[in-house]
């Protein structure tokens, strides 16, 4: 699965990563890599939960 992620950047500085298909997944960092890293790790666990609750329901 490939998803998209976009960057934008405070005005402190603090970079922001989001992921459109995802709502909810939006995370911060000190860095560009930092906020992809963060907004990665939080997208793989929305999956994560999503694929659980998927095959729960199917039970």
């Amino acid at each position: 699965m490939k998803l998209r992620v976009e960057f934008d950047r405070e005005t402190d500085g603090r970079w922001i990563a989001e992921v459109p298909k995802l709502p909810g997944v939006l995370a911060y960092g000190k860095t560009r890599a930092e906020a992809l890293a963060a907004g990665e790790a939080l997208a793989l666990r929305v999956i994560a939960d999503r694929e659980g609750q998927i095959t729960h329901r199917g039970k």
